[in-house]
Protein backbone atom coordinates (compact mmCIF):
# COMPACT_ATOMS: atom_id res chain seq x y z
CA UNK A 1 0.00 0.00 0.00
CA UNK A 2 1.22 3.46 -0.95
CA UNK A 3 0.63 6.13 1.39
CA UNK A 4 1.24 10.10 1.01
CA UNK A 5 1.59 11.70 4.15
CA UNK A 6 1.01 15.81 4.50
CA UNK A 7 2.25 17.50 7.59
CA UNK A 8 1.56 20.94 8.31
CA UNK A 9 0.78 21.39 12.28
CA UNK A 10 3.26 24.13 13.46
CA UNK A 11 6.16 25.91 10.96
CA UNK A 12 7.69 22.75 9.50
CA UNK A 13 6.48 21.52 6.14
CA UNK A 14 6.06 17.79 5.02
CA UNK A 15 5.33 15.55 2.48
CA UNK A 16 6.71 11.64 2.23
CA UNK A 17 5.71 8.78 0.61
CA UNK A 18 5.94 5.44 1.67
CA UNK A 19 5.04 1.98 0.32
CA UNK A 20 4.43 -0.23 2.86
CA UNK A 21 2.94 -4.02 3.84
CA UNK A 22 2.02 -6.01 6.59
CA UNK A 23 0.04 -5.66 10.25
CA UNK A 24 0.86 -3.80 13.36
CA UNK A 25 3.68 -6.32 15.54
CA UNK A 26 3.41 -9.14 13.03
CA UNK A 27 5.23 -8.40 9.41
CA UNK A 28 5.04 -4.71 9.10
CA UNK A 29 8.00 -3.36 6.85
CA UNK A 30 8.03 -0.25 4.63
CA UNK A 31 10.41 1.37 2.23
CA UNK A 32 10.77 5.39 2.16
CA UNK A 33 10.46 6.43 -1.52
CA UNK A 34 10.57 10.44 -0.83
CA UNK A 35 10.99 12.29 2.35
CA UNK A 36 10.86 16.06 1.44
CA UNK A 37 10.76 18.72 4.53
CA UNK A 38 11.03 22.42 4.19
CA UNK A 39 11.46 23.86 7.75
CA UNK A 40 10.57 27.75 7.61
CA UNK A 41 13.03 30.20 9.28
CA UNK A 42 11.10 33.20 8.68
CA UNK A 43 10.01 33.09 12.74
CA UNK A 44 13.27 33.44 14.10
CA UNK A 45 13.36 37.13 14.14
CA UNK A 46 10.08 37.17 16.43
CA UNK A 47 11.03 34.16 18.67
CA UNK A 48 8.25 32.18 18.63
CA UNK A 49 5.85 31.18 15.56
CA UNK A 50 3.47 33.37 13.88
CA UNK A 51 0.51 31.27 12.91
CA UNK A 52 -0.57 33.08 9.70
CA UNK A 53 3.02 33.19 8.65
CA UNK A 54 3.20 30.06 8.99
CA UNK A 55 -0.02 28.93 7.40
CA UNK A 56 0.82 31.45 4.30
CA UNK A 57 4.58 29.62 3.99
CA UNK A 58 2.46 25.83 4.03
CA UNK A 59 0.74 27.45 1.04
CA UNK A 60 4.02 27.94 -0.99
CA UNK A 61 5.77 24.98 0.14
CA UNK A 62 3.56 22.30 -0.06
CA UNK A 63 2.79 22.55 -4.10
CA UNK A 64 7.37 22.41 -4.25
CA UNK A 65 7.90 19.63 -1.90
CA UNK A 66 4.96 17.26 -4.08
CA UNK A 67 6.74 18.09 -7.26
CA UNK A 68 9.63 16.57 -5.66
CA UNK A 69 7.49 13.50 -5.16
CA UNK A 70 7.75 10.25 -7.40
CA UNK A 71 4.10 10.94 -8.11
CA UNK A 72 4.61 14.38 -9.01
CA UNK A 73 3.49 13.06 -13.07
CA UNK A 74 -0.18 12.67 -11.26
CA UNK A 75 -0.73 16.41 -9.78
CA UNK A 76 -3.12 17.41 -12.64
CA UNK A 77 -4.28 14.13 -13.40
CA UNK A 78 -6.05 10.95 -12.30
CA UNK A 79 -3.44 8.11 -12.30
CA UNK A 80 -5.21 6.28 -9.16
CA UNK A 81 -2.60 3.53 -9.59
CA UNK A 82 -0.10 6.17 -8.19
CA UNK A 83 -1.08 5.88 -4.61
CA UNK A 84 -3.66 4.61 -2.28
CA UNK A 85 -4.23 7.06 0.10
CA UNK A 86 -3.34 10.27 1.48
CA UNK A 87 -2.62 10.47 5.48
CA UNK A 88 -2.66 14.32 6.92
CA UNK A 89 -2.16 15.84 9.93
CA UNK A 90 -5.78 16.97 11.32
CA UNK A 91 -4.48 17.90 14.85
CA UNK A 92 -3.26 18.72 17.58
CA UNK A 93 -1.09 22.06 16.28
CA UNK A 94 -1.39 25.16 15.01
CA UNK A 95 -4.93 25.50 13.48
CA UNK A 96 -4.24 28.02 10.11
CA UNK A 97 -1.38 25.51 9.67
CA UNK A 98 -3.54 22.52 10.09
CA UNK A 99 -6.14 24.03 7.68
CA UNK A 100 -3.42 24.40 4.93
CA UNK A 101 -2.40 20.78 4.96
CA UNK A 102 -5.98 19.66 5.48
CA UNK A 103 -7.18 21.68 2.39
CA UNK A 104 -4.22 20.56 0.15
CA UNK A 105 -4.90 17.25 1.01
CA UNK A 106 -8.42 17.39 -0.17
CA UNK A 107 -7.46 19.22 -3.51
CA UNK A 108 -5.47 16.10 -4.30
CA UNK A 109 -8.15 13.56 -2.99
CA UNK A 110 -10.80 14.46 -4.85
CA UNK A 111 -8.29 14.91 -8.48
CA UNK A 112 -6.92 11.52 -7.79
CA UNK A 113 -9.82 9.43 -6.15
CA UNK A 114 -8.07 8.21 -3.35
CA UNK A 115 -9.79 8.19 0.67
CA UNK A 116 -8.09 10.47 3.27
CA UNK A 117 -7.27 9.28 6.85
CA UNK A 118 -6.89 11.45 9.35
CA UNK A 119 -4.01 11.02 11.56
CA UNK A 120 -2.80 12.59 15.25
CA UNK A 121 0.36 14.53 14.99
CA UNK A 122 1.26 13.01 18.39
CA UNK A 123 0.38 9.31 17.26
CA UNK A 124 2.61 10.29 14.24
CA UNK A 125 5.68 11.02 17.07
CA UNK A 126 5.22 8.01 18.69
CA UNK A 127 4.77 5.70 15.68
CA UNK A 128 7.80 6.90 13.95
CA UNK A 129 10.26 6.53 17.31
CA UNK A 130 8.55 2.62 17.91
CA UNK A 131 10.23 2.00 14.15
CA UNK A 132 13.17 0.24 13.16
CA UNK A 133 15.34 2.64 10.65
CA UNK A 134 17.92 0.85 9.38
CA UNK A 135 18.47 2.76 6.87
CA UNK A 136 17.47 5.83 5.31
CA UNK A 137 14.75 4.06 2.63
CA UNK A 138 13.63 1.12 4.90
CA UNK A 139 12.00 0.06 8.22
CA UNK A 140 10.14 -2.14 10.11
CA UNK A 141 8.86 -2.44 13.59
CA UNK A 142 11.09 -2.42 16.26
CA UNK A 143 11.47 -5.72 18.38
CA UNK A 144 9.70 -4.60 22.18
CA UNK A 145 6.97 -6.01 24.71
CA UNK A 146 3.72 -3.75 25.21
CA UNK A 147 2.95 -2.44 28.28
CA UNK A 148 5.32 0.30 27.06
CA UNK A 149 5.44 3.98 27.75
CA UNK A 150 5.38 7.22 25.62
CA UNK A 151 7.33 9.82 26.63
CA UNK A 152 6.10 13.00 24.32
CA UNK A 153 8.35 16.22 24.43
CA UNK A 154 8.10 19.02 22.36
CA UNK A 155 7.71 22.52 22.25
CA UNK A 156 3.95 22.18 22.71
CA UNK A 157 3.52 18.81 24.39
CA UNK A 158 5.00 17.16 27.77
CA UNK A 159 3.11 14.21 28.33
CA UNK A 160 3.45 10.40 29.29
CA UNK A 161 1.08 8.20 27.94
CA UNK A 162 0.56 4.58 28.66
CA UNK A 163 0.41 1.87 25.76
CA UNK A 164 -1.11 -1.95 26.87
CA UNK A 165 -1.08 -2.63 22.91
CA UNK A 166 -0.36 -1.07 19.92
CA UNK A 167 -2.40 1.99 18.64
CA UNK A 168 -4.00 1.94 22.83
CA UNK A 169 -3.39 4.74 24.66
CA UNK A 170 -4.12 6.39 28.46
CA UNK A 171 -2.30 9.48 29.63
CA UNK A 172 -1.40 9.27 32.87
CA UNK A 173 0.58 12.49 33.18
CA UNK A 174 0.78 16.10 30.84
CA UNK A 175 1.94 19.36 31.55
CA UNK A 176 -0.21 21.82 33.31
CA UNK A 177 1.62 25.00 31.57
CA UNK A 178 4.82 25.47 29.67
CA UNK A 179 6.16 22.03 27.60
CA UNK A 180 9.60 21.11 27.96
CA UNK A 181 10.71 22.68 24.44
CA UNK A 182 8.67 25.84 25.50
CA UNK A 183 10.42 26.49 28.50
CA UNK A 184 14.23 25.40 26.41
CA UNK A 185 12.24 28.41 23.88
CA UNK A 186 12.20 30.96 26.97
CA UNK A 187 15.39 30.53 28.49
CA UNK A 188 17.31 30.73 24.98
CA UNK A 189 15.89 33.97 25.21
CA UNK A 190 16.37 35.16 28.43
CA UNK A 191 20.11 34.28 27.56
CA UNK A 192 20.23 36.05 24.10
CA UNK A 193 20.09 32.64 22.34
CA UNK A 194 18.30 32.67 18.80
CA UNK A 195 14.78 30.77 18.41
CA UNK A 196 14.87 27.79 18.35
CA UNK A 197 16.21 27.96 22.05
CA UNK A 198 16.25 24.06 22.50
CA UNK A 199 19.34 23.22 20.22
CA UNK A 200 21.21 26.26 21.46
CA UNK A 201 21.02 25.40 25.12
CA UNK A 202 22.25 22.14 24.73
CA UNK A 203 24.96 23.20 22.24
CA UNK A 204 26.09 25.37 25.30
CA UNK A 205 25.50 22.88 28.04
CA UNK A 206 27.58 20.25 26.25
CA UNK A 207 30.74 22.52 25.84
CA UNK A 208 30.14 23.18 29.92
CA UNK A 209 30.76 19.30 30.11
CA UNK A 210 33.30 18.45 27.96
CA UNK A 211 35.42 21.65 29.96
CA UNK A 212 34.40 21.18 33.42
CA UNK A 213 32.88 24.49 33.12
CA UNK A 214 29.95 23.47 35.00
CA UNK A 215 31.33 22.42 38.37
CA UNK A 216 31.01 24.02 40.68
CA UNK A 217 28.21 26.35 38.98
CA UNK A 218 27.25 28.29 42.27
CA UNK A 219 23.73 28.04 42.00
CA UNK A 220 21.04 25.35 41.57
CA UNK A 221 17.52 25.41 39.64
CA UNK A 222 14.67 23.70 41.34
CA UNK A 223 13.45 20.62 39.59
CA UNK A 224 9.75 21.73 39.41
CA UNK A 225 6.96 18.60 40.48
CA UNK A 226 9.60 16.06 40.50
CA UNK A 227 8.52 13.93 44.00
CA UNK A 228 4.58 14.98 43.67
CA UNK A 229 2.45 11.62 43.41
CA UNK A 230 1.20 12.38 39.96
CA UNK A 231 3.25 12.04 36.76
CA UNK A 232 2.15 15.94 35.54
CA UNK A 233 4.88 18.32 34.28
CA UNK A 234 5.35 21.97 35.11
CA UNK A 235 8.14 23.57 33.73
CA UNK A 236 6.56 28.00 34.18
CA UNK A 237 8.01 27.47 37.41
CA UNK A 238 11.52 26.34 36.34
CA UNK A 239 11.39 29.29 33.41
CA UNK A 240 10.62 31.74 36.30
CA UNK A 241 13.34 30.94 38.43
CA UNK A 242 15.71 30.60 35.55
CA UNK A 243 14.69 34.67 35.12
CA UNK A 244 14.95 35.31 38.77
CA UNK A 245 18.52 33.91 38.59
CA UNK A 246 19.49 35.98 35.55
CA UNK A 247 18.16 39.63 36.59
CA UNK A 248 19.95 38.60 40.33
CA UNK A 249 23.53 39.00 38.77
CA UNK A 250 25.10 39.87 35.88
CA UNK A 251 24.97 37.44 33.46
CA UNK A 252 28.57 37.28 32.55
CA UNK A 253 29.34 36.34 36.48
CA UNK A 254 26.91 33.55 36.50
CA UNK A 255 28.24 31.51 33.12
CA UNK A 256 26.00 31.04 30.23
CA UNK A 257 27.29 27.94 29.76
CA UNK A 258 26.79 27.19 33.17
CA UNK A 259 23.21 28.42 33.49
CA UNK A 260 22.79 25.98 30.49
CA UNK A 261 23.82 23.40 31.59
CA UNK A 262 22.21 23.26 35.12
CA UNK A 263 18.59 24.39 33.27
CA UNK A 264 19.15 21.53 30.65
CA UNK A 265 20.15 18.95 33.63
CA UNK A 266 16.78 20.31 35.40
CA UNK A 267 14.63 19.11 32.75
CA UNK A 268 16.44 16.17 32.71
CA UNK A 269 16.16 15.18 35.93
CA UNK A 270 12.40 15.88 35.90
CA UNK A 271 11.76 13.89 32.96
CA UNK A 272 13.89 10.93 33.60
CA UNK A 273 12.42 10.90 37.30
CA UNK A 274 9.42 10.74 36.45
CA UNK A 275 9.49 8.40 33.21
CA UNK A 276 11.43 4.99 35.70
CA UNK A 277 8.60 5.54 38.12
CA UNK A 278 6.00 5.18 35.60
CA UNK A 279 8.07 2.37 34.26
CA UNK A 280 8.28 0.94 37.91
CA UNK A 281 4.49 1.34 38.50
CA UNK A 282 3.33 -0.17 35.51
CA UNK A 283 6.16 -2.19 34.20
CA UNK A 284 6.92 -0.95 30.97
CA UNK A 285 9.14 -2.96 29.18
CA UNK A 286 10.25 0.26 26.77
CA UNK A 287 10.05 3.76 26.77
CA UNK A 288 8.99 5.27 23.19
CA UNK A 289 10.35 9.00 23.63
CA UNK A 290 8.91 11.46 20.64
CA UNK A 291 8.92 15.34 19.85
CA UNK A 292 11.62 17.74 18.93
CA UNK A 293 13.28 17.67 22.11
CA UNK A 294 13.77 13.59 21.80
CA UNK A 295 16.55 15.02 19.95
CA UNK A 296 18.66 16.49 22.69
CA UNK A 297 21.82 14.72 23.04
CA UNK A 298 21.71 14.56 26.88
CA UNK A 299 18.59 13.61 27.66
CA UNK A 300 19.02 10.45 25.86
CA UNK A 301 21.94 9.62 26.69
CA UNK A 302 20.70 10.07 30.98
CA UNK A 303 17.38 7.99 29.78
CA UNK A 304 18.78 4.97 27.88
CA UNK A 305 21.11 4.49 30.48
CA UNK A 306 18.45 5.00 33.31
CA UNK A 307 16.42 2.60 31.70
CA UNK A 308 18.67 -0.25 30.95
CA UNK A 309 19.80 -0.53 34.48
CA UNK A 310 16.03 -1.38 35.24
CA UNK A 311 15.78 -3.87 32.35
CA UNK A 312 13.68 -1.93 29.91
CA UNK A 313 15.06 -0.25 26.56
CA UNK A 314 14.73 3.24 25.04
CA UNK A 315 12.83 3.57 21.77
CA UNK A 316 13.35 6.87 19.53
CA UNK A 317 14.17 7.54 15.97
CA UNK A 318 17.23 9.08 14.77
CA UNK A 319 17.31 13.03 15.66
CA UNK A 320 16.29 13.67 11.79
CA UNK A 321 13.40 12.47 12.50
CA UNK A 322 12.38 14.15 15.54
CA UNK A 323 11.10 17.13 14.61
CA UNK A 324 7.96 17.46 12.23
CA UNK A 325 7.98 15.55 9.21
CA UNK A 326 5.42 13.77 6.92
CA UNK A 327 7.07 10.11 7.15
CA UNK A 328 5.71 9.79 10.18
CA UNK A 329 2.35 11.20 9.16
CA UNK A 330 2.52 8.63 6.36
CA UNK A 331 3.24 5.64 8.66
CA UNK A 332 0.52 6.21 11.30
CA UNK A 333 -1.77 7.02 8.53
CA UNK A 334 -0.96 3.16 6.91
CA UNK A 335 -2.33 1.66 10.46
CA UNK A 336 -5.37 3.41 10.04
CA UNK A 337 -5.84 2.99 6.70
CA UNK A 338 -5.83 -1.14 7.20
CA UNK A 339 -8.89 -0.53 9.21
CA UNK A 340 -10.64 2.16 6.71
CA UNK A 341 -10.68 4.12 9.02
CA UNK A 342 -11.20 7.13 6.26
CA UNK A 343 -13.33 10.29 6.27
CA UNK A 344 -15.03 12.04 4.09
CA UNK A 345 -13.21 14.75 2.61
CA UNK A 346 -16.14 17.22 2.97
CA UNK A 347 -16.49 16.41 6.65
CA UNK A 348 -12.46 16.79 7.22
CA UNK A 349 -11.52 19.82 9.78
CA UNK A 350 -8.65 20.55 11.88
CA UNK A 351 -8.25 20.17 15.77
CA UNK A 352 -6.05 22.03 17.23
CA UNK A 353 -6.12 20.29 20.73
CA UNK A 354 -6.89 16.73 19.57
CA UNK A 355 -6.17 14.38 21.90
CA UNK A 356 -5.41 10.81 21.29
CA UNK A 357 -7.77 9.42 24.25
Amino acid sequence: MRILGIETSADDTGIALIEAEGAYCTDFSFKVLANEVSSQNVHAEYGGIYPNLAKREHAKNLPLLLEKMPISHVYNSCDIHAIDAIAVTVGPGLEPCLWEGIEFAKKLAVQWHVPIVPVNHMEGHIVISMMDLRNPSLGELATFEFPALALLVSGGHTELILMKSFGQYEYIGRTRDDAAGEAFDKVARLLGLPYPGGPEISRLAEHARKTHEASPRGFKLPRPMMHENSYDFSFAGLKTAAERLIKSKPLQSLGREKLACEFEDSVTDVLVYKTLRAVEEYGANAVVMGGGVSANKHIRSVLSSKLEAVSSKLLVCPPQFSTDNGLMIAIAGYFHALKNEFEDPKSLSANGNWKLC
